[in-house]
């Protein structure tokens, strides 16, 4: 009987029961504002993760990952006033799958230049012959592996060594530098998507028989490796490798460009993270966040390929030495930030100039 009555009780009120689509309306929308904020926080937690990479915090050439810096000194690097004058940032590839001295087989230069124009990328010859300070005369490649010491893990000890050589040569100041492995640029190459390079002449690797076509073309990590370590039946030899490095360096940057991973604090650490122990850097008198933070201020990021001015020096040592007439007129035009001027001058040594 009770059972009876609610039933006809529950019936005659059930019209003046409200409508639970706008309950369930205001449920979705706060639930979605929830997830919104979720991911903003997420997305916050990865910014905040990849500037204490950057050089926040970080201790020198700590393998790239994504960390937790502290927040303090993240909110003070990025309320720093952005760097002025010329920066120069020093690139070492390294293969790190050799078997004895992991020698520095590319050697770059990256020079920003204080009117913001466009970066310029200057190689420096492997084979060139330099004094090694605490070491005598050796190839510039050298540098690197003296430094690291006979496991090649010393790679602070190494970079530093290289960096004070190159210093030595050049007397630009360095202010940051990068060291990237053969694996590290594979799966760099790889997260962007490939990288394309157009090449002036063919180019059979040594290692794979692969051929590269005097054309433009879009390389993945296995074939940007391969490509790189090429320089055997090559015309100049390790000038055409640094050559391809640098116009393969040109790509990836455009190719970074394109996606935004150059000004996206989330995507770059994606990136990073990928990459890993792979890629190592000097926070040095300017972090790689705030070179990171002049990127939006380059009226160009197509960059400028340049070598230094060298020859082949006398006899079956394999070495290279600086251009007795044009290198000085170069390190001359890097260190006074004058490389505009180098390339009016010369544009036949400027790559694609040819």
């Amino acid at each position: 009987m009770i059972e009876d009555d609610l039933r006809a009780a529950f019936t005659r009120h059930e019209t003046l029961t409200p409508s639970t689509g706008p309950l369930r309306a205001a449920i979705d929308r706060l639930a979605a504002r929830r997830r919104q904020r979720r991911r903003r926080w997420q997305a916050g937690g990865t910014a905040l993760a990849v500037l204490g990479v950057l050089g926040v915090g970080v201790p020198l050439f700590t393998p790239e990952r994504a960390g937790s810096p502290q927040v303090a000194g993240v909110a003070e690097a990025s309320g720093r006033p952005l760097t002025t004058g010329a920066v120069t940032v020093l690139l070492l590839g390294i293969d790190s799958t050799a078997p004895r001295q992991q020698l520095a087989d590319s050697i770059l230069l990256v020079h920003i230049p204080a009117d913001r124009s466009r970066p310029y990328l200057v190689s420096l010859p492997r084979d060139l012959r330099v004094p090694v300070p605490g070491h005598g005369t050796d190839k510039l490649n050298t540098a690197f592996a003296l430094g690291a010491g006979p496991t090649g893990r010393e790679t602070a000890k190494g970079y530093e060594l290289a960096r004070s050589t190159i210093t030595q040569l050049t007397g630009a100041r360095i202010e940051t530098g990068l060291v990237v492995t053969y694996p590290g640029l594979r799966t760099l190459t790889n997260e962007v998507g490939g990288v394309s390079v157009c090449l002036p002449e063919q180019v059979r690797s040594a290692h794979t028989r692969r051929v590269f076509p005097a054309a433009c073309q879009r390389l993945d990590g296995a074939g940007a490796v391969d490509l790189l370590r090429q320089r055997y039946g090559l015309p100049e030899g390790s000038q055409d490798r640094d050559r391809n490095a640098r116009l393969f360096a040109t790509g990836l940057i455009r190719s970074a460009s394109e996606q935004g991973v150059l000004t996206n604090p989330v995507r770059l650490a994606t990136l990073l993270s990928a990459v890993g122990p792979g890629l190592a850097v000097s926070p040095g008198e300017a972090t790689m966040l705030d070179l990171l933070r002049l990127v939006p201020t380059l009226r160009s990021v197509e960059p400028v390929g340049l070598s230094l001015p060298v020859h082949e020096a006398e006899g079956p040592s394999h070495y290279l030495e600086a251009d007795p007439t044009l290198a000085p007129e170069f390190l001359t035009a890097l260190r006074e930030d004058r490389l505009g001027d180098w390339v009016t001058r010369h544009p036949k040594l400027v790559d694609g100039a040819r």
